[in-house]
């Protein structure tokens, strides 16, 4: 029997999302044994400092990289929004599976269950590890004050509730929902309250970019609506040259063909803000097989399965959201989150 070696990050959370990517694979592929492989990142292992103070865009997937580059595994599950929009040489995103609520959500201390950010007390302290989420509810929340989180689900939930530190905190609803604890979640910030971060909610496959025998394999997994809205966010990102050292949000919608690439750029304190939206007339596809293209990578993604055409329709959405946000100035906003991020 054939194996396939898929490489997942430790964390209970990932995998979870390895197991449901192979429990797909299995019923498709009877026929082929798929083992699990389990690493630490240095994204796991440095959990003192934020995120967004590292400084290093592959935090949660470079040591999976390396075990792919040396064959030591076939594929890699990933959270999407861990993906860097520009991969290093010789990778790529195989499948994008559908997405599940790509929304925040927020997890109140027991002692303010039944709450919400709004009625949360004044100064009251709410964790979250992303500059994106602080900017847009300081600017929406001014009576409370955001610290923040490391570590895995587990290891944030348990801070809440042990310590009398936070009164909340705020988590990919994606996340608590794989986990099996939609029980926990007080409140679901629709994305005019906050919008999300480019990727999430989704998973990717990270392959060898000439391991056609694995993109085959894999390629199958590809949800084209999910797939479409992923690349025009990753595209708006890239065009941004934003990472998680500066606060960039998004919203997508696919409606009767058309998609709807919303796009913001804040500054750290949320006080400086810039968003506006697009529409791209995209026909989602049926699957259907294209002929062999010479780069077929889009954002680090590639879809042999899905039409050229839709892809590049939905990559210059993003491309011009962020001339548009450019040409308002959007690029000094950035500047200075960047600067103040790196000061502090």
């Amino acid at each position: 029997m054939r194996v396939i070696r898929v490489g997942t990050r430790k964390s209970q959370l990932a995998r979870i999302q390895t197991d449901s990517v192979v429990a797909t694979l299995k019923a498709l592929y009877p026929g082929l044994q798929f083992d699990i492989i389990a690493m630490s990142t240095t994204g796991d292992k440095i959990l003192d400092t934020a995120l967004s103070k590292i400084g290093e865009k592959s935090l949660f997937t470079k040591e999976l990289e390396h075990a792919l580059e040396k064959n030591e595994v076939d594929l890699v599950v990933h959270s999407l929004k861990d993906l860097p929009t520009v991969l290093p040489p010789g990778f790529t995103i195989g499948a994008i599976c559908k997405r599940e609520n790509p929304c925040d959500a927020v997890v109140f201390h027991p002692r303010f269950v039944g709450k919400t950010l709004e009625t949360l007390p004044e100064k009251s302290v709410v964790g979250t590890s992303s500059l994106r989420r602080a900017a847009q509810l300081q600017r929406k929340f001014p009576h409370l004050e955001f610290k923040s989180i490391r570590g895995n689900l587990n290891t944030r939930l348990r801070k809440l509730d042990e310590q009398q530190e936070f009164s909340a905190i705020i988590l990919a609803a994606a996340g608590l929902q794989r986990m099996g604890w939609q029980n926990r979640v007080g409140q679901i910030l629709h994305p005019e309250e906050c919008m999300y971060a480019v990727g999430q909610g989704a998973l990717g496959v990270e392959v060898r970019a000439k391991d056609q025998d694995i993109l085959d394999l894999v390629g199958i997994l590809h949800d084209p609506e999910t797939l479409l809205c992923c690349i025009a966010e990753r595209a708006f990102l890239r065009h941004l040259e934003g990472g998680c050292s500066v606060p960039v949000a998004v919203h997508t919608a696919m409606k009767d063909g058309q998609l709807y690439l919303t796009g913001g750029v804040w500054s750290l304190d949320g006080s400086d803000s810039m968003q506006e939206t697009m529409q791209a007339t995209i026909a989602v596809p049926a699957q259907h097989e294209d002929g062999p293209e010479d780069d077929p990578q889009l954002v680090g993604i590639t879809a042999q399965n899905i039409p050229r055409v839709a892809q590049l329709a939905a990559e210059n959405l993003g491309i011009s959201l962020a001339n548009l946000l450019l040409n308002k100035g959007a690029k000094n906003i950035l500047d200075v989150a960047r600067q103040l991020n790196d000061a502090h």
